[in-house]
């Protein structure tokens, strides 16, 4: 028997279900060392969507594998697809590219956009021309616009004034602010953590240093015994820091200044209201940071001088130093001056219906002296829901009077 030698070498053969995108349905026998290109042309032979004298006409079809929904290789065979007998095959049309723009549609596109951009030098010179010249100083014009923040505290002092005689009228008044006075005291003693205190003292450092070490280290204990073992050897590490020296000094000063307030306030009645303000403005007084103040005085400023620039930069050391290096303005006698009663900018808030009806409240009062001692508190009262419009009431009229 005659067998023809080609037929002795071939693969197994596969019987495949073929499905066009037309709905038509075959089955295709291949052996499985029939490459894919091949069988796409002959299941395009069957189905008759093109001439295969086109090449474009095999090129933009595929045939995908339908059970792991795989695009089949054209350069590889069926065996390497992983091709099995009476697998599904999907012969569907490639998708064509989206046609290049013409050159008449890219140059309109290019002329839109020259459009909408923005005008160059050249252009606004043109369309200036003919305006009349104005001789600006560009240095003068940032000068003249005050800053927002170094207003307020002005701002401040003159609305605290305001908002005491009005509340001074309430028929609870003193024992508002009586209430306010004993919270200002709490705030005032600053108790060191008595637990942070005894681990330090366990330790065997003395009180005083321990004391000293946590208030430098905001109450830290790893940070306040790093701090004394630094310092073990310091000869001013007994050194009270500024303004937390021993009760009794303090306990002196208090009555002197009680004592020279009513001379410097004759026209103001003494009665009980009175001497509550005043404790709460004595209390209001600026206190450095103690670890602020001995840095700076290591790079060799005085002590006073030092002060009056934590005062100034509201305890940045940073911005201190600026100061110190600097023109030194403001100077601290400024920080205590309010805004002129009678100018425009403090007239138009004092207009201002929200900030009449806040100045009534005692919790905007509270809210003003917080923010004159703590100034970044002032992000805290702007969302507070009773504080928060007439803070933004003075900023929006600070704004708008600047500006004109």
């Amino acid at each position: 028997m005659f067998v023809q030698e080609e037929k002795i070498f071939t693969g197994k053969v596969l019987r495949l279900h073929i499905c066009a995108s037309d709905g038509t349905e075959w089955l295709e026998e291949a052996t499985e060392d029939t490459s894919v290109e091949q069988l796409k042309e002959r299941c395009l032979k069957q189905c008759a969507h093109g001439s295969l004298e086109d090449p474009k006409s095999v090129a933009h079809h595929k045939l995908i594998h339908a059970a792991s929904e795989r695009v089949l290789s054209d350069a590889k065979t069926i065996a390497e697809e992983n091709v099995q007998d009476h697998d599904v095959l999907l012969l569907v049309k490639r998708r064509a590219p989206s046609p290049l723009p013409k050159m008449a549609d890219v140059s309109a596109e290019e002329k839109k956009k020259q459009e909408q951009k923005a005008p160059d030098r050249d252009a606004i010179a043109r369309a200036t021309a003919g305006l009349p010249a104005c001789n600006m100083d560009r240095a003068v014009v940032q000068t003249s616009l005050r800053d927002f923040q170094t207003e307020l505290r002005k701002i401040l002092l003159s609305l605290i004034e305001v908002a005491q005689k009005l509340l001074a009228l309430s028929p609870g008044a003193v024992e508002l602010f009586t209430k306010a006075n004993a919270m200002l005291d709490e705030d005032e003693e600053e108790r060191v953590d008595e637990t942070a205190l005894r681990q330090l003292t366990e330790m065997g450092f003395p009180e005083s240093r321990a004391v000293k070490a946590l208030r430098l280290s905001h109450m830290s204990v790893p940070q306040a015994m790093e701090w004394l073992i630094e310092h073990a050897d310091d000869p001013a590490i007994d050194t009270p820091l500024p303004g937390h020296s021993s009760p009794g000094p303090a306990g002196a000063e208090a009555p002197a200044e009680a004592a020279a307030g009513p001379s410097e306030e004759d026209e103001e009645a003494k009665d009980e209201l009175t001497e509550i303000f005043k404790k709460i403005r004595r209390k209001r007084a600026f206190r450095a940071d103690g670890r602020a103040v001995i840095s700076l005085m290591e790079m060799g400023f005085d002590e006073k001088e030092v002060l009056d620039a934590l005062r100034v930069s509201n305890n940045q050391q940073s911005a201190a130093c600026e100061w110190l290096l600097g023109d030194r303005k403001p100077s601290p006698e400024e920080l205590d001056k309010g805004i002129d009663p009678n100018s425009p900018l403090f007239q138009a808030i004092l207009d201002n219906p929200v900030v009449q009806l806040g100045l009534t409240n005692p919790k905007t009062l509270l809210a003003f002296e917080d923010m004159l001692e703590n100034p970044l508190n002032s992000t805290q009262w702007m969302n507070d829901p009773e504080t928060g419009p007439v803070m933004l009431q003075i900023s929006r009229i600070f704004q708008t009077m600047n500006r004109t």
